[in-house]
């Protein structure tokens, strides 16, 4: 398949688009609510944000960064929003190491050899500071929690409660749905004063916000004619599709588009989805191509857990679930 620079250019454009939810509207207006919050005294205010795997908390934050890019100011680096992650099998060292990476300072891998964790942190504050950082947003926090050995999570998150009390900078916390766990310590517990939990779209209880959503990248997509993703036959059969799931959704709709403009077609049209949904399931039904009764699919059940017992040595991660009986969709939304 081959696309002309144009039409690259088209369908980069749309992979990058971002559209608003009434709920992540209402997390960056959270976002901002804490940043501006922090020019008063007192104790910063804190923000717990969690969503399983495809819910779209990767690009809140991506599409939010974006909004706050850092700035040169009188030749110091001026770095509204720290945006850092936990690190995979986290140390306390490591944890202040990749902060300090992601806040600009080049070669800190290299300090975790050199320096100890209370230098790290002093340095890590005082660059904060010098960077005049509004709001640290922290994934994959889970990470965290999975660590095995208690004593070392209540390392980090101790830790990360003094940078905030320190540099007066209101931290957000972002992970999956087990993330939680961390406002049950008692050093987190009265902090995380914001708590938000993104989920997988409904039909059954949330039908018009997922159908908002489809119209809202109808209108970004890049095409002479508007698409009209609004009928029930292929509303049903997108959700068939993405199970509620906000990533399954654009990926299926960004491989929908190239079809599309592969195809030199004025505007996506239904066979261009069914093409696409073949693509990534060749071995599934098509509901693309099935009439509009017989379409049908599961809501999520159960959220994705993750559990250790009190000694750390037993641990189980517990998948999505999703409703043990499909439910046609026409049902459902009726």
């Amino acid at each position: 398949m081959d696309l002309s620079c144009h039409d690259a250019d088209k369908l980069r454009s749309f992979i990058e688009c971002y559209v608003e939810t009434p709920l992540l509207r209402a997390i960056q207006e959270d976002f901002d609510r804490l940043r501006f919050n922090k020019q008063f005294a007192g104790e910063p205010q804190c923000m717990l944000l969690t969503g399983d795997t495809g819910t779209g908390k990767s690009s809140l934050i991506r599409h939010y960064a974006a909004k706050h890019p850092e700035q040169v100011r009188h030749g110091f680096i001026h770095k509204p929003l720290l945006v850092s992650r936990i690190p995979s099998r986290p140390t306390l060292e490591s944890t202040m190491v990749e902060l300090l990476k992601d806040l600009g300072q080049f070669g800190s891998s290299d300090r975790i050899h050199k320096s100890s964790a209370e230098s790290l942190t002093e340095a890590l504050i005082k660059c904060l500071k010098r960077c005049e950082t509004e709001l640290i947003i922290i994934d994959e926090f889970q990470e965290l929690i999975e660590n095995k050995t208690r004593e070392k999570r209540n390392q980090i998150a101790n830790r990360l409660k003094y940078i905030s009390e320190t540099a007066k900078i209101p931290i957000v916390l972002v992970g999956m749905p087990w993330a939680t766990k961390i406002a049950e310590e008692p050093q987190w517990s009265s902090r995380l004063l914001i708590r938000r939990s993104i989920p997988y779209f409904k039909l059954s209880d949330d039908r018009e916000n997922f159908i908002r959503l489809i119209m809202g990248l109808a209108n970004r997509m890049p095409f002479e004619t508007q698409a009209r993703l609004e009928t029930k036959h292929t509303i049903y059969a997108l959700f068939a599709a993405c199970y509620g799931s906000l990533r399954a959704l654009k990926q299926l709709l960004d491989e929908s588009v190239k079809q599309a403009l592969a195809a030199h077609a004025e505007t996506l049209k239904h066979e261009h989805i069914a093409v696409a949904y073949a693509l990534f399931y060749p071995d599934q039904v098509n509901p693309f191509l099935q009439p509009i009764d017989e379409i049908k699919a599961c809501e999520v059940k159960q959220y994705s857990r993750y559990e250790i017992d009190a000694a750390g040595k037993e641990e189980v991660l517990n998948p999505l679930q999703f409703t043990d009986h499909v439910q046609n969709l026409k049902r459902q939304a009726n």
